[in-house]
């Protein structure tokens, strides 16, 4: 617990990127729904993209910028300043200073959601995810197994100057399989395949699943699953504390 506060006095230091982490998906949602008059109207099945497909991409996004960017800068950092190092040689297991990281994106993550439900909600008068215990298995989850990228990206980069660099560059795919410049509903079929067994792409139709009243679907939670345990399992093979 002592970890845990001093890493949140920590991330509250760099409160101008906390609140960009946190404001860019409420702003995108608001900009976007409040100008583009296709959002606000009904399509055939009475649903809005303000309803279900923006908060579920924003979401997505927040949580993507946390997994890819914010996870490996910080965990880098700490490997070269030597902070993992010196833990490692004190009862507090440096394995314990990750968790609280993960711990802490998370608490980020749902903040960021919190807020992406109320705006949309006295904004655009859009519901609250109408399926709870789906929504947030399916939150949890996702954002395990994006966490867990991340810490492979954090394994993988040689220093902290160059982790962004590898966390936009898996982040971006990521976000177009997901949908969230082409909709994975008008995507062709090859690209759509490709979606399917991506991380983001499952992911993100779970939630908006969730988000219209429908139980997740079997398949989708296996490949976020599957996703969490490839890449978790990479990286505990690959973290390197020193």
């Amino acid at each position: 617990m002592k970890l845990l506060l001093v890493e949140i006095k920590l991330h509250l230091r760099e409160w101008p990127f906390l609140i960009f982490t946190i404001g860019l998906p409420v702003a995108l949602l608001l900009v976007l729904g409040l100008s583009i008059p296709d959002m606000t109207q009904r399509a055939a099945s009475g649903e809005r993209a303000v309803d279900t497909q923006m908060p579920s991409m924003m979401t997505l996004l927040a949580l993507l910028v946390l997994a890819c960017n914010v996870v490996p800068a910080v965990l880098t950092a700490y490997r070269e300043q030597g902070v993992l190092r010196r833990m490692s040689t004190t009862p507090v297991h440096p394995g314990r200073l990750l968790g609280v990281q993960l711990l802490i994106n998370l608490m980020v993550g749902a903040v960021t959601t919190t807020l992406l439900i109320v705006t949309g909600s006295l904004v655009f008068g859009s519901a609250a995810p109408r399926q709870w215990v789906g929504f947030v298995l399916v939150f949890l989850l996702g954002s395990a197994a994006l966490q867990a990228i991340g810490l492979v990206i954090a394994a993988v980069a040689p220093n902290a100057k160059v982790a962004p660099g590898i966390g936009s560059a898996v982040m971006f795919p990521l976000m177009f399989l997901g949908g969230m410049w082409v909709p994975r509903d008008i995507m062709p079929d090859a690209l759509r395949t490709v979606s399917d067994y991506s991380v983001a792409g499952p992911f993100a139709q779970a939630l908006r699943d969730t988000w219209a009243g429908h139980a997740p679907q079997a398949a989708h939670l296996a490949v976020v699953g599957a996703a969490l345990l490839i890449f978790g399992g990479l990286a505990v093979r690959l973290f390197r504390w020193e």
